[in-house]
């Protein structure tokens, strides 16, 4: 399983996660559930997500360190500040956010329950080896950060 980590940019997750929560909710129209105001809820909640993700590209931008998630060991600080002291993966909670405002909008519950899916292969192909990356390079500071700040939220 190795072989999966850092391999899938997460966005392109994004993408494929859309294209199959879109493909569930095709095939079972018999889960669509009514959700008042779909549509603002969903625009609500993709603007969340897609804001969260430009204010913390922003933060590594002005560290002047790489966002590229496929290759963390080139990074060369560690952010700490601004959205970075609430998430340790604020983009990825945008990420998130926007997936979940996919859902809301399809109003498919089979297609909601595929949300779960994306944390798990992020944190285990995504994440971990990403935070192993940064502990190797940055030590005992990154590990005094994995300790005061939560991954996801």
């Amino acid at each position: 399983m190795y072989c999966l980590e850092l391999k899938i940019p997460p966005a392109v997750l994004v993408l494929l996660f859309t294209v199959v929560m879109w493909s569930v909710s095709l095939m079972s129209p018999w889960t669509v559930i009514q959700i008042p105001d779909k549509e603002l809820v969903a625009g609500a909640l993709w603007l969340m997500g897609f804001v969260l993700i430009i204010v913390a590209a922003v933060e590594f931008i002005s560290a002047k360190t790489t966002a590229n998630p496929l290759t963390p060991g080139l990074a060369t600080s560690i952010v700490t500040t601004g959205v970075y002291r609430l998430s340790r993966n604020p983009m990825y909670v945008g990420f998130l956010l926007m997936l979940a405002a996919w859902g809301v909008f399809l109003a498919n519950v089979l297609s909601v329950l595929l949300l779960p899916l994306f944390v798990v292969y992020l944190n285990r192909f995504q994440i971990i080896p990403e935070e192993n990356a940064l502990l190797a390079k940055f030590g005992d500071g990154y590990a005094r950060y994995l300790k005061s700040v939560c991954r996801w939220v």
